[in-house]
């Protein structure tokens, strides 16, 4: 068994703005196992300023290689020693299953190519105008769930932007999430939540900045819309650290991304304790390659595909999943949306 690295750079088709900044170019690295006449590829993409495992680009292609080399003498993934190494785990995860596997890493019915998964059209942070359109193009695309990134630009107009949209679309025709990033400051969240409630708001992801478990689970307690932990998550790997920060803080959901949240194995772990805890959960990309997605959708279509604690309604509900057309020079795979849903080639 012999793995190769190769360090690539993507960039934007338009910069991606969140609360944190504005992001133009990705940097990922791909792992390649061979193994006689197979091969199996995936990607490590950590996020700069947000991952527990990020770190300049030479310390972690060494510490990468590591890893590596681990896997290399064993034959199998140290899943323990990787805990704290999430983006490098789900890279690992993702080409040994590839290896042993092939391209359908799972056999569910959207790996057959038989059945779609349900995704939410994002709306990136921007001017007002800019966010106002993106909106318009998600709707008019045929989106039923879209995702909005609130918390950077002036609050009034990111709640004319949401007043509009309910104007225009009910709750049953429009589904709308937002996704704060922690833009908003612990003394005014409360409060800015309770003026966003009034438009019928699924969910709002992360509305403060993460590590104050006090301040958030009382949020959950007291604000009127359902809160979903994100950023929360990340860097709380122990499996009892797990259990234990959502038995205080309490949210309605939890949001899981391989590349943060312990690649499959730790995501895994936190959906079975938060069905045990009565939270719901759903799984999105973080600004992967399509090699990336790829692997997430067809985890997501594992995960959720047959439980019926995944779904409201007797469906799945909307993954955040369509972030595969944000490169100018993506990695080509067998993915594409067609109206609200993401599906895979048959022939793949």
């Amino acid at each position: 068994m012999k793995i190769d690295i190769e360090e690539r750079i993507l960039h934007f088709k338009q910069p991606a703005g969140t609360s944190r900044g504005v992001y133009t170019e990705r940097r990922l690295w791909l792992v390649s196992i061979t193994d006689g006449d197979a091969v199996g590829v995936g990607e490590c993409a950590p996020l700069l300023d947000l991952s527990c495992d990020a770190m300049e680009p030479y310390i972690y292609n060494k510490v990468l290689r590591d890893f590596c080399n681990q896997v290399e003498q064993t034959g199998e993934i140290p899943y323990e020693a990787m805990r704290d190494y999430p983006s490098m785990l789900f890279g690992l995860e993702t080409a040994m299953l590839n290896l042993r596997r092939g391209n359908r890493l799972f056999n569910t019915p959207f790996t057959r190519g038989e059945a779609g998964i349900p995704i939410n059209g994002l709306v990136w942070m921007g001017s007002y105008e800019e966010m106002l359109q993106r909106m318009e193009d998600k709707l008019k695309l045929g989106f039923r769930c879209v995702k909005l990134k609130v918390g950077a630009i002036d609050f009034d107009k990111e709640l004319d932007l949401v007043k509009r949209i309910r104007e225009r679309f009910s709750h049953r025709e429009v589904e709308l999430r937002l996704d704060a990033n922690g833009g908003f400051s612990p003394d005014e969240a409360l409060y800015r939540l309770e003026l966003l409630s009034q438009y019928a708001i699924h969910s709002i992801e992360q509305p403060i900045k993460q590590k104050q478990w006090a301040k958030m689970a009382e949020l959950c307690r007291d604000a009127p819309l359902p809160i979903a932990l994100d950023e929360e998550l990340i860097g709380v790997n122990d499996l009892e650290a797990k259990r234990q920060m959502l038995r205080i803080i309490k949210p309605a959901y939890i949001v899981l991304k391989p590349s943060l949240h312990g690649g499959m194995m730790g995501c895994r772990e936190w959906i079975d304790i938060a069905r045990e805890e009565g939270i719901g959960s759903w799984i999105t990309s973080a600004l992967e390659s399509n090699i990336g997605l790829n692997a997430i959708a067809q985890f997501c279509s594992d995960v959720y595909g047959t439980s019926p604690k995944s779904s409201e309604g007797g469906e799945m509900i909307p993954q955040g999943l369509g972030t595969g057309q944000l490169f100018t020079d993506n990695i080509p795979m067998p993915l594409e949306i067609r109206g609200d849903k993401l599906w895979i080639s048959k022939n793949s």
